[in-house]
């Protein structure tokens, strides 16, 4: 299991201890009067995003997160030991479901943030609690709270800033390949990349991520082939970089395919800005790309960049024209263009 992008997990907050009932019994001591403490409050359950993490693996082997119980008050005014908080650590991006899976309890979206799920229960008064001057002798306590149980469903989506769609063969794993450290799977049939894979890429001194999804084919919306349960990864993305195997009969359709997909696949996808790239263009003679060009760029109505990831041809002009896509607030900058600091002892 080389990925996991959606879990189930089982969630349960601690019960808060009872109030205790007790009087204080000491020699030469004639009225003691109450002293039982207050019960403990139960442990909460919290969802924190932390760095390090870029999968939900540690969600297939524990389901199950429960806190622990607070502990009852006792006699000489004692309280309980509140119980331990339990904490879900999640990668960032990770999506908090309710058990229906559509309704969103909460998006942690950045390292740091940190969501209460489920609240420990309070603990109950002991009979010190209600003594008075009309009853100084009180013998009654109150239950703690019962802890909340919930169901619940992680989703990630992860954080990039390029998101690559296409076809299968489409060229996708060869970009990442090209452009990065990644080494994604690469061979000549469709669904090589059967999970999402991440890359980092650099140009004129700044640094971004790339996603690279399976391949969509039509119908994905309906569950064809692998679906659209990955285009998720690239919802987040500042630009979706679409391949166009140029090698293709029918580029145009190819287009089309990828472009329907999107906008069956709802929310805000469709609207991202996208750079549509003719890809392996190293197949083609001068006259086959020109012609290929022109068919696409007649089916998507704006300028197609040409590619090819297995000669590197043109990869440096995509990765300016993304870069300029990205906002400099999500650009990383490389450190070895800066000047280092003297050191001094």
């Amino acid at each position: 299991m080389k990925f996991l992008d959606l879990a189930r997990v089982e969630i349960r907050s601690g019960s808060g201890g009872n109030g205790c009932v007790s009087f204080r019994r000491e020699k030469y001591i004639e009225y003691g009067g109450p002293d039982g403490g207050d019960g403990g409050r139960g442990g909460s359950v919290w969802a924190e995003a932390v760095e390090g993490l870029n999968t939900l693996i540690d969600f297939r082997y524990q389901q199950h997160f429960f806190a622990k119980n607070g502990q009852p008050g006792m006699g000489k005014q004692r309280t309980g030991h509140d119980g331990a908080d339990v904490i879900l650590r999640v990668p960032a991006g990770t999506e908090i479901l309710e058990d229906d899976q559509e309704t969103v309890v909460a998006d942690l979206a950045e390292v740091g943030d940190r969501v209460l799920l489920a609240k420990g229960g309070n603990g109950g008064f002991g009979n010190l609690h209600f003594k008075t001057s009309t009853n100084q002798a009180p013998r009654r306590a109150n239950p703690g709270q019962e802890g909340v149980e919930r169901t619940l469903w992680l989703r990630l989506k992860l954080i990039a800033d390029v998101g690559l769609v296409g076809l299968p063969n489409a060229g996708k794993s060869t970009f990442l390949a090209a452009t990065s450290n990644a080494r994604p799977k690469i061979a000549d049939y469709p669904f090589t990349t059967l999970h999402p894979n991440l890359g980092v890429v650099g140009i004129d001194g700044a640094e971004f991520v790339v996603a690279d999804i399976p391949g969509l084919i039509g119908g994905a919306h309906q569950g064809r082939g692998l679906g659209d349960l990955f285009l998720g990864h690239v919802e987040r993305c500042a630009v979706l970089l679409h391949l166009v195997d140029g090698t293709s009969d029918t580029i145009a359709e190819d287009y089309r395919t990828i472009i329907a997909e999107l906008e069956a696949y709802g929310g805000v996808l469709a609207e991202k800005p996208r750079v549509t790239v003719l890809n392996k263009v190293d197949a083609l003679d001068e006259e086959t790309r020109e012609k290929a060009r022109a068919e696409l760029e007649a089916e998507a109505g704006k300028p197609v960049l040409l590619m090819s990831g297995v000669a590197r041809e043109g990869l440096a002009e995509v990765l300016r024209i993304l870069r300029s896509e990205i906002d400099d607030s999500r650009l990383r900058h490389r450190a070895d263009n800066e000047e280092p600091e003297p050191w001094h002892p």
